[in-house]
């Protein structure tokens, strides 16, 4: 491979992870080194359709989360007590979940209802129900999504959202850099730079396209599918270069409040909630995730063990005790969230009328080490029936999690007759 080809894989690696030419047996041992695809779409903002998800990488004391009562009657479980005031904008599930074993490693399919390693063949692959939705509607918004979480902890990274060629979306990992994404404007001087960066990577996209598509002339059928995913790669890089092209010269909101400072996942909790409504609200994005996970420190709350250590709980009531402290602090501030949504006019409704919500966990129990029977919360967005609704957890009726997530993305206006392992939609 000549040094030329190696910088133009240098410069694709730098837009979206890896572009590297697929290996293809029918051409061993040798190597061979559009028109915008984005819609012309107003941002329309007023009364658009949006969607939130926030998990939690352990889960919740089941126990103590989910009701006795199905209906509008519903008990005030220790942890929904947080959530009095938000119960009429509420509904929470139970006997929702993909049906997987892998404990701590499935919580990754929390938003997607497949295994990474299983999903090689899947034309959408491990894709997750957030990416799923924006790349349908993402190029209304400046940001066709927003991935808020944190780089460290026992998984090394924010394991939320998948794209569907099975490349984790790194998050935005503070409300510094939240706040910078959404209100400050570069330089002049950083613009120009991104503008030529542009330029040099949509030359090096055309030259990859055109090496690709003489080699198309040269290979088997079976080397024709390898071909097919890496031009659909291409095709995913030139989308967000579009992206990035379209928006260049657009000013941004006007800075609502100073730049805040990064403290700790937990004390920033309600920084990166107030950020992500007010991204919701200048309609800079209409599709967020946040997961909170292991850098979710017990000691910012006067608790001296480690999360993960507690979560093993071996049903020792003072561990329990702490994990509950945990998520009830976790879970006031999801309300306060439902809360800031519901004081927000969004048009003739508010910003939580128009506002899908979803809570919840990969993790059923922790301490078991299972992913069944997922603690599940829709709020807003025609969600919030104020019930607690209950699904078969076995045998014919049940209900793949994968069914709601279609319902969202369909209330989305993403029709789309499938999603995951989805078997029809459930609301």
């Amino acid at each position: 491979m000549n040094k030329t080809t190696n910088r133009r894989r240098f410069v694709i690696r730098s837009v979206a992870g890896s572009l590297a030419l697929p290996g293809l047996p029918s051409l061993m041992p040798h190597v061979v080194g559009r028109n915008s695809v984005v819609a012309e779409l107003d941002g329309a903002g007023t009364g658009a359709r949006r969607f939130v998800a926030i998990g939690n990488l352990l889960g919740f004391q089941q126990k103590h989360f989910f009701p006795d009562t199905t209906g509008k009657a519903f008990e005030e479980t220790p942890l929904l007590k947080p959530l009095a005031a938000n119960r009429d904008q509420i509904t929470i599930y139970r006997g929702l979940d993909h049906g997987l074993r892998g404990g701590h490693f499935a919580v990754h399919t929390f938003l997607s209802g497949l295994l990474h390693h299983e999903s090689k063949n899947r034309a959408d692959g491990n894709v997750t129900i957030d990416q799923f939705i924006a790349d349908e509607i993402g190029s209304q918004t400046r940001f066709p999504s927003l991935t808020v979480g944190s780089e460290g902890g026992i998984h090394g990274g924010c394991q939320l959202s998948w794209t569907k060629s099975g490349v984790r979306v790194p998050p935005i990992t503070g409300p510094a850099e939240l706040f910078d994404r959404l209100f400050t404007t570069d330089s002049r001087k950083h613009q120009v730079q991104k503008v030529k960066a542009n330029s040099l990577q949509a030359s090096v996209l055309d030259s990859i396209r055109e090496e690709a598509g003489l080699l198309s002339k040269r290979v088997n059928s079976e080397d024709k599918a390898k071909l097919d995913e890496y031009f659909s790669s291409i095709r995913d890089v030139e989308r967000r270069l579009e992206f990035r092209r379209r928006w260049a010269d657009q000013p941004k909101p006007k800075q609502p409040f100073d730049r805040p400072a990064d403290q700790n996942t937990v004390d920033d909790l309600p920084m990166l909630y107030q950020l992500i409504a007010l991204a919701l609200q200048t309609d800079s994005t209409r599709i967020a995730t946040l997961e909170i996970g292991g850098s979710f420190l017990p000691q910012h709350l006067g608790i001296k063990k480690a999360y993960h250590g507690l979560s093993h709980h071996g049903n020792d009531e003072e561990v329990i005790t702490h994990l509950i402290t945990l998520e009830k602090y976790q879970l006031e501030h999801f309300g306060k969230f439902l809360t800031r949504l519901a004081s927000m006019q969004d048009g003739e409704q508010t910003l939580l009328d128009s506002t899908s919500v979803l809570f919840g966990s990969g993790m059923g129990s922790a301490n078991s080490h299972t992913n069944t029977d997922l603690p599940i919360i829709l709020a807003g967005g025609g969600y919030g029936g104020g019930e607690f609704r209950k699904a078969a957890s076995s045998g014919p009726g049940k209900v793949p999690l994968c069914n709601l997530f279609l319902d969202i993305a369909h209330r989305m206006g993403v029709r789309k007759d499938s999603f995951g392992t989805s078997t029809g939609t459930f609301s």
